[in-house]
């Protein structure tokens, strides 16, 4: 069958066509809309097996519970954002050490240009890092191809694969011909042995080695998959490595010009039988076409002889920052630059806002208000919708770093004498990873004040469910926080007098105190409303 499908839900059809039976997640975009397909395609279900499909509480808890459904034999997919395989990191470094039983696929999607991201890096690293095979469509067909394919690879050879897409691929739509009919799910099947997946130094050291043997393996399956193709051209002096998306942009410039050899790349280990082909083609120049850093060039200078001109981002043949663009990819062919269209020098950027109507809105207002009452305030803030404070007309914020860092920063501002030290966190990310800090602050007495800006969702990414809905206040008084010091206000305009104050007492209190400003957020609120009228 035919379907017009985002790269997101190309994988997310992959991988229901593959047999799931769960997918582990956290929202973060540009990953997000794959855990959504397949929670709408669950819902439509009116018989089989039922795919697990809830959001975790953050991408380490959605690593480990994907990697427990694994053990038990089964098929699981987690999902995240890059910044998120840094929060998942220890749990997935060490999936490469256990191995898997069950087939198990980890899709990191890559922001390059930071759309929506605090920084620009590459998963492929993460892959390198663990020594597990890395799969990176160019194309939503190959994603949904792919898909199916790594969780084979991953039962075959006993390993987690790691899938890499980038913002461009995820969230642009392309006809893909699916399966007719899905595989049944796995049945349950534990593993036949056990001391693999119980990392004591004995049985690690064994594993490691293990692994390290298995490298040979996965060059083989990387030279033989058939994910990567090399083309020679009539002139194989000149040669383009390409991997991923930016395929496509060689593609659109070269499809009829076969001068230089192509390599392409979507699937790693490098394929060392395919380097080794194209040098022996007598190749002098390599053009590396790849989205995020330049991972593939740096490797490939070590794979070639050193009179072979590696070119790249890192030579400035193309641009060390950034998504590529088929502009900028045509420029580095050696191509004339297109001409600038005159729509694109009138277009003005709008920066993102605050919703009218937000509950942040009023949070920040109250908020400011406030710290001017004090010499020097500190604010710092956190990740999600609430984050744009830092921007007009609030710039309330002094320090946004990563999920959860508010309250440590704040901690960490307050240990050395810094008054008022305030945290700005929303219920989300509160849950994902700033309870422990929280727990830290109370520890040692902290003299911060913690605001969470409750909107009863993961509203930055489209409202999905918050894992702490409805028990925020418990999960303080569990920390610790004195119950006299965990305060609800409700941030509308009428109430702002009494946020005000409530915000003094607790900044004038010396200690750790909590403070939820709650209101849903405006984007629900409508959708409930709407379907409150069906």
């Amino acid at each position: 069958m035919k379907h017009l499908l985002l790269g997101d839900e190309a994988i997310a059809q992959g991988a229901i066509d593959a047999g799931l039976s769960g997918v582990y997640a956290y929202p973060g975009t540009p990953s997000t809309e794959i855990t959504e397909f397949i929670q709408l395609h669950e819902a439509k279900r009116k018989d089989g097996e039922p795919i697990f499909c809830r959001w975790a509480t953050n991408e380490k808890t959605a690593m480990e519970a994907a990697l427990g459904m694994a053990y038990m034999g089964k098929r699981a997919l987690v999902c995240m954002k890059h910044v998120g395989m840094n929060v998942c990191a220890d749990a997935f470094m060490n999936a490469a050490i256990t191995g898997v039983n069950g087939g198990l696929v980890v899709l990191a999607a890559d922001d390059p240009s930071m759309h929506s991201s605090q920084n620009e890096q590459d998963s492929r690293f993460y892959g390198k890092f663990a020594m597990i095979p890395v799969l990176e469509p160019s194309n939503q067909q190959e994603a949904y191809d792919m898909t199916g394919a790594a969780f084979e690879m991953s039962e075959r050879l006993h390993t987690p694969v790691l899938m890499r897409v980038t913002t461009r691929m995820a969230h642009s739509r392309a006809v893909v011909v699916t399966k007719d009919e899905t595989p049944r799910q796995n049945k349950m099947s534990l593993p036949e042995n056990v001391q693999h997946f119980i990392l004591l130094p004995a049985f690690a050291k064994r594993n490691y080695a293990e692994l390290v043997a298995a490298q040979a393996d996965f060059v083989r399956e990387a030279e033989t998959s058939g994910n990567n193709t090399y083309v020679r051209g009539t002139d194989p002096r000149h040669a383009i490595l390409t991997c991923g998306i930016g395929y496509n942009y060689v593609m659109e410039h070269l499809a009829s010009d076969k001068t230089r050899s192509v390599l392409k790349i979507t699937q790693y280990p490098l394929p060392v039988a395919l380097v080794n082909q194209m040098v022996a083609d007598g190749v002098e120049d390599v053009l590396v076409v790849e989205e995020g850093q330049p991972v593939v060039e740096e490797l490939l200078r070590g794979m070639v002889p050193s009179s072979v001109k590696v070119l790249g981002r890192l030579t400035g043949a193309l641009p060390r920052m950034g998504e590529l663009s088929p502009d900028c990819v045509r420029v580095a062919l050696g191509m004339e630059p297109l001409p600038v269209r005159e729509a694109d020098s009138l277009v003005v950027s709008r920066p993102p806002a605050l919703c009218q109507g937000c509950g942040h809105r009023d949070m920040y207002a109250a908020l400011n208000e406030v710290a001017r009452e004090y010499a020097s305030p500190r604010i710092f803030g956190d990740i999600g919708c609430y984050t744009l404070g830092a921007l007009s007309p609030f710039h309330a914020l002094h320090a946004t770093v990563e999920m959860g860092a508010s309250v440590t920063m704040a901690k960490g501002a307050a240990d050395a004498g810094q008054h008022p030290s305030i945290a700005v966190i929303g219920d989300s990310t509160f849950t994902h990873s700033g309870m422990t800090g929280l727990l830290d602050c109370v520890n040692s007495n902290a003299n911060v004040v913690v605001l969470i800006s409750d909107n009863l969702t993961t509203g930055m990414t489209g409202g999905q469910d918050s894992a702490g809905t409805g028990r925020l206040e418990q999960i303080c008084y569990g920390l610790g926080v004195e119950k006299e010091h965990v305060r609800v206000v409700v941030p509308l305009p009428k109430n702002m007098e009494e946020i005000k104050q409530v915000l003094r007492e607790e900044i004038d209190y010396n200690g750790t105190s909590v403070v939820i400003a709650r209101r849903e957020c405006i984007q629900t609120l409508k959708r409930h409303l709407k379907a409150a009228k069906k």
